[in-house]
């Protein structure tokens, strides 16, 4: 009885002590209380984006597949609009090897039309060409009116490969450094729509994807020996892409980063965010009606005389 009687005084006393903390405690001043209100709205902001993202990511080959049909029609009405508008539109895919560019290009134009959506691979300059202004060469693949052209890598090459592997001289880097943002400036002011996307990738995942290269015979021609030599050289080339990024992430041509960790979560988020980059309207065209087939009297050549494809399957 005595124990339980000072064990509910001391619950007593220590309530009201935590009552009179409260009561002395001073309270918030307007532009305080703003502030932490706007702190958790931005909060909640965040929590509720952070869980649609998690909602929209694909949980199973089947919702990637169904997304990204969905996604390359998009593209399609998209280059419906690009096509009317007459817009010029240049895509650049850079970043580290075996970092998904190519999987990348290949879903988003496997649906597009090709005469009017062009990839530039560019191999190594010739002599000529290394005799040339250095964006020359990259300025008669830009796109004409109502075109979409993406570069598998481009001018950047100067600031990555080219400088860390020592194909360019010291001098010819640090001019395109300062050659680059008025090149791209100058391109965008004539009209051109410029996205740039940089794919990201760990070291472990790179690791990873080279091994498979390396054991998949279907898989080997990716692997060159420019690749397996830019494992040394991991972080010369970290150090340059941040070079090149301080000086060419620029308000009128900014750098997009791509997470491409997961190949197919970067394919969708790359699509999803360049159908936002470029605004469009559905163009639907018009219904096509299937004609009848001539059926007029024909007579073919002896079918033996044709060359036909052994069926062996």
């Amino acid at each position: 009885m005595v124990t339980a009687a000072k064990t509910n005084g001391i619950a007593t006393a220590s309530a009201s002590a935590v009552d009179g903390a409260m009561e002395e405690k001073p309270r918030k001043d307007g532009k305080e209380a703003k502030r932490e209100k706007k702190r958790e709205k931005k909060e909640r902001r965040r929590s509720e984006a952070l869980e649609k993202a998690a909602d929209s990511a694909p949980a199973s080959k089947r919702d990637y597949a169904k997304e990204l049909k969905r996604l390359q029609i998009e593209l399609v009405k998209l280059q419906y609009w690009v096509k009317h508008k007459g817009l010029k539109v240049v895509l650049i895919f850079e970043g580290r090897d075996a970092a998904g560019k190519g999987g990348m290009i290949k879903r988003l134009t496997e649906g597009l039309n090709p005469r009017g959506c062009r990839v530039v691979a560019l191999g190594t300059p010739s002599d000529h060409e290394k005799t040339q202004w250095y964006f020359q060469r990259y300025v008669a693949h830009l796109p004409s009116a109502g075109e979409i052209v993406i570069f598998d890598r481009s001018w950047y090459n100067r600031a990555g490969v080219e400088h860390v592997m020592g194909f360019c001289t010291e001098e010819e880097y640090r001019e395109f450094l300062r050659a680059c943002p008025l090149f791209e400036e100058m391109l965008v002011r004539s009209g051109i729509l410029l996205v740039k996307y940089w794919f990201s990738v760990s070291d472990e995942e790179q690791e990873r994807r080279y091994r498979e290269r390396i054991e998949n015979p279907a898989k080997r021609w990716k692997l060159s020996a420019m690749d397996l030599e830019s494992r040394r050289h991991w972080a010369e080339y970290s150090r340059a892409k941040d070079e090149m990024f301080a000086v060419t992430d620029t308000r009128q041509a900014p750098w997009f980063v791509v997470n491409a960790d997961d190949k197919k979560r970067a394919r969708l988020n790359v699509i999803h965010h360049l159908l936002s980059r470029i605004e469009y309207r559905e163009l639907v065209p018009e219904k096509l009606k299937l004609p009848d087939l001539d059926r007029r009297k024909y007579t073919r050549p002896p079918i033996h005389e044709q060359n036909f494809v052994p069926a062996v399957c």
